[in-house]
């Protein structure tokens, strides 16, 4: 007992300078730095132009970079007839891409290995501020490693800048507890803000631990804390909605329908169907239900990855195995035991303690998402990301804690207990996956082994450069497994919708999915020549439409948005077109109870041509209808 007191005490001693990096970087810190940054830039980067793609994003960001009224509006077709599902601020980037490199795969996977290495350097700078090098430098290379976010930052989907935007907020809050400043407190409004247009709602789930961490910690009285947090979050609410008020102050025949929605309203759009009914309390399109081609699409090779993970009932214990546990939970035990540490290390500190704040800060992050997370009816596995900045930065600054006292034999036994238990529980998780290589668990063992030896085997405590190589071991224990993952995601060229160690299947249905590309473009292709029409052919729901939007760039007129439920196109205005020519060709499902489809049942000859799926389209030509 009086060990561990002796080395809680002189952890107290070691925070110098609250707030900023402690004492100067040793001078192999930033060399490792550029390091991780480099081979976290590969990772993300390897094998871009072949990128397994989220069809319905890529669709509309090909869309939005043709025009800047679709470049604005977020449109998902070229025509600007229906917009995305969601805010278009992560397609953004996207289109802005196509639009100067022309539309290439790897085009539009650039702007998520950039956000994502992008996002290791601010993770880096924040937890540096609050402990030292050594600790930013562990939590980067955790981030950096974590097999959820080198699989998110191969992809086009919104989370990377959601990741990206909401550290720059953690950034800016952490600059305001170290001078006190509100413009600093502001920018961090500003950027959360900004993060609202990427992943609406699931932005502001990071507000209680910037809030939290400012009234805690700041170094003004209580009543201007307050008054500067009050202020962000007026600030913060501002610039979410500032697109909103804009598109809803324009007129509905000036920009297109807002998908989701059966009122063309925005915020119905981020509220009810992205939000309320993401809990399972509402609706998603209400009174639409699934059309039959939005069952068929669920059929389609290239959703067939995505279904492992978001059927997984919300629970609990959703996220500590399956498909989940194997993006995020490597490290779980090691974050956990690093926050008792810190709290028992920086005991009597005082309010402003910068550990104690990286606690607050953190553990706050993690925790509210990993409710939302564990609730949710609706969870792909990518979504998860979102925890592994928590989970990085919590265990970067136990580690830099353990840094500080590194000579001590206790903080040895610490640190071996925290990994020992990580590769107990990384190894269980792979004992629930597929495709595991015959030498990874042997080799964790192995190195389990090692690290149970130089942690705790007194003979080897002192001797020469020992202590290097004890360390380098345990680190090496740490993150064989989550390390090893994100190496088998690169090179079986998984992105997004993978998880590690996933059943082949789903990687076979995705490698399916990287062929389809050349098939809609002959679809369309002899569309065109058999139905000829400006409009290619309208088709049942934008998610049918995406494949053909995506490999031509041409206009598929969607018929019901996202889903199959919305009124748009208006049946008078899908009659209008059929009559002035502009749209012969109509792929659509049998037996579905849409009027714009009865009446295309009834006005059109069905061909005998069709689609594959489990609900088959048949072509139907509307010259003359």
């Amino acid at each position: 007992m009086d060990e561990v007191t002796t080395v809680f005490a002189s952890f107290r001693r070691a925070a110098a300078c609250p707030w900023r990096s402690r004492g100067a970087h040793p001078v192999w810190v930033r060399p490792a730095l550029i390091a991780v940054v480099a081979l976290a830039g590969s990772a993300y980067a390897w094998g871009m132009n072949g990128a397994a793609l989220e069809t319905f994003y890529g669709a509309a960001a090909r869309s939005m970079s043709m025009s800047w009224h679709n470049f604005f509006f977020g449109s998902f077709d070229p025509r600007g007839t229906v917009t995305v599902d969601k805010l278009p601020g992560a397609l953004w980037p996207q289109a802005l891409s196509l639009r100067i490199f022309g539309f290439h795969t790897w085009a539009l996977v650039l702007p998520q290995a950039l956000e994502g290495v992008l996002s290791v350097l601010v993770l880096d700078r924040i937890v540096c501020r609050l402990a030292g090098p050594i600790a930013g430098l562990t939590a980067a290379v955790l981030l950096a490693a974590s097999p959820v976010t080198v699989a998110l930052n191969r992809g086009n989907v919104s989370d990377s800048l959601l990741i990206l935007l909401t550290l720059l907020a953690a950034d800016a809050t952490v600059a305001a507890l170290g001078n006190g400043r509100q413009r600093s407190l502001l920018l961090a409004g500003v950027w959360v803000g900004l993060a609202f247009q990427a992943k609406m709602l699931q932005a502001w789930l990071i507000l209680p631990a910037l809030a939290a961490a400012y009234l805690v910690a700041a170094p003004n009285p209580l009543v201007v804390r307050i008054r500067h947090t009050l202020a962000a979050g007026l600030l913060t609410t501002t610039v979410s909605v500032c697109w909103m008020i804009v598109v809803s102050l324009t007129s509905a025949v000036d920009r297109p329908y807002i998908d989701g929605t059966t009122n063309n309203s925005v915020f119905s759009q981020v509220f009810d169907y992205n939000g309320i009914a993401r809990l399972g309390h509402g609706s998603t399109v209400p009174g639409a239900g699934p059309s039959a081609g939005f069952l068929s699409r669920l059929e389609q090779s290239h959703e067939a990855g995505r279904n492992l993970a978001e059927h997984v009932a919300p629970s609990w214990h959703r996220l500590l195995d399956g498909v989940y546990g194997r993006d995020i939970g490597w490290l779980l035990p090691v974050a956990l035991i690093s926050v008792v540490a810190i709290l028992l290390a920086r005991r009597g500190s005082g309010r402003r303690d910068p550990h104690r704040t990286a606690v607050v800060l953190w553990s706050l992050w993690l925790g509210v998402l990993w409710l939302f997370f564990s609730g949710g009816i609706y969870l792909h596995s990518y979504y998860v990301a979102a925890l592994a900045p928590g989970l990085a930065a919590l265990c970067g600054t136990g580690a830099g804690l353990a840094w500080d006292e590194r000579r001590s034999p206790i903080v040895m036994r610490l640190l071996g207990t925290a990994t020992l238990t990580s590769l107990a529980y990384g190894i269980y998780l792979t004992s629930s996956g597929s495709g595991v290589p015959g030498w990874l668990v042997p080799l964790a063992a192995v190195l389990g082994a090692a690290c149970a030896l130089a942690a705790f085997a007194p003979g080897l405590r002192e001797r020469g450069r020992g202590k290097a190589i004890r360390l380098a071991v345990i680190a090496l224990a740490l993150l064989v497994l989550p390390a090893s993952a994100s190496a088998l995601m690169v090179t079986r060229g998984l992105g997004p919708f993978a998880a590690p160690f996933e059943p082949a299947s789903a990687t076979e249905s995705r490698a399916m999915a990287k062929r389809s590309a050349a098939l809609s473009v002959r679809i369309v292709e002899l569309v065109g020549e058999n139905y000829p029409s400006p409009i290619a052919f309208a088709i049942d729901t934008s998610n049918l439409a995406a494949p053909y939007i995506l490999a031509t760039g041409i206009e598929i007129l969607p018929i019901g948005g996202f889903e199959g439920g919305i009124p748009a196109p208006s049946l008078a205005r899908l009659q209008q077109h059929i009559a002035s020519g502009e749209l012969r060709a109509v792929f659509a499902p049998d037996g579905a109870h849409d009027p714009r489809l009865q009446w295309i049942y009834a006005h059109c000859k069905r061909t005998e041509a069709a689609t594959g799926g489990a609900v088959p389209l048949h072509i139907y030509d509307c010259a003359g209808a």
